[in-house]
């Protein structure tokens, strides 16, 4: 294959959140980087857990596990921090461990279920992939079911104006 991707296909980064495997577009993500305690802003929603300097840059870092509602992420060894760009912002995403960068074709994401929520979905899509990092990890050698983050859809931007 070139260096340039066919159009129907794009690169995601993989991340795990307790058992779940999630996935964002790799063209949002700016870094990885190691867990480093932010620090803690007064008034903000409990799952921004405070900020983080970036070359200079404030940058809001967000509990993802807690902004799905879910428990907390417990630190960990593997645990990191997915620098992104939402809505022109910068935000720094906890997760528990990053899997894998993974090449999909848009034709297989299939549609998130349509359910019943207080808020719109998160989820963009779902995609099954094959990444030998995520099958051994998960004990499955025919793919994982991956979703796909919405990173727009996770109502950040006025969130994360109080915070930077």
């Amino acid at each position: 294959m070139s260096s340039t991707q066919a159009s129907d296909e794009r690169k995601i980064v993989t991340f795990s959140l307790g058992q779940q495997i999630f996935g964002i577009d790799m063209a949002a993500l700016i870094e990885i980087r190691e867990w480093d305690a932010p620090t803690p802003l007064p008034g903000v929603p409990s799952y921004i857990k405070g900020v983080t300097n970036l070359r200079g840059v404030v940058v809001p870092v967000v509990g993802l596990a807690e902004r799905l509602g879910w428990a907390p992420s417990k630190i960990h060894a593997r645990s990191c921090i997915l620098v992104v760009n939402v809505d022109g912002k910068q935000a720094g995403f906890l997760v528990d461990e990053v899997a894998d960068i993974v090449l999909i074709k848009d034709s297989e994401i299939r549609p998130a279920p349509d359910v019943e929520v207080g808020e719109p979905s998160v989820i963009a899509g779902l995609v099954k992939t094959t990444s030998r990092t995520i099958e051994a990890a998960h004990g499955s050698a025919d793919g994982i079911m991956v979703l796909l983050l919405d990173l727009d859809a996770l109502s950040l931007t006025r969130q994360l104006d109080l915070a930077a």
